[in-house]
């Protein structure tokens, strides 16, 4: 598992290098704050990657809340929003699991 690093964008602008994803990743309720954040998922590989998203909330009947996420096709890119809410309160984080790793690669922009 490992801890996803926040880019912080600028009024100037902010270069990055995307970073590579693990089989388990993590985000901290630090990097979201009130707005949460966006997890920009590109799949260089040849296969397509399914992005789990845990979600804390509960259902009415108090069951856990689904994971949220989709396929993200080789060759493509997609856009996730992260919402605070979805913050494990004993973990303090967000977990973000993926089917397939090889050449897959993450930016994680906080909105606010």
């Amino acid at each position: 598992m490992a801890a996803l690093s926040a880019i912080v964008p600028t009024k100037v602008g902010a270069t990055y290098a995307l970073a590579a994803v693990a089989a388990s990743d993590t985000i901290a309720s630090s990097l979201l704050g009130t707005l949460g954040a966006h997890l920009i998922i590109t799949n260089g590989g040849g296969s397509p990657d399914v992005v789990a998203i845990s979600d804390s909330g509960l259902t009415p009947a108090g069951q856990a809340g689904a994971s949220t996420g989709d396929t993200v096709t080789n060759g493509t890119s997609q856009v996730f929003f992260i919402s605070p809410k979805q913050v494990d309160p004993v973990s303090g984080n967000v977990t973000v699991t993926h089917s397939f790793i090889t050449t897959v690669t993450y930016a994680l922009l906080p909105i606010g």
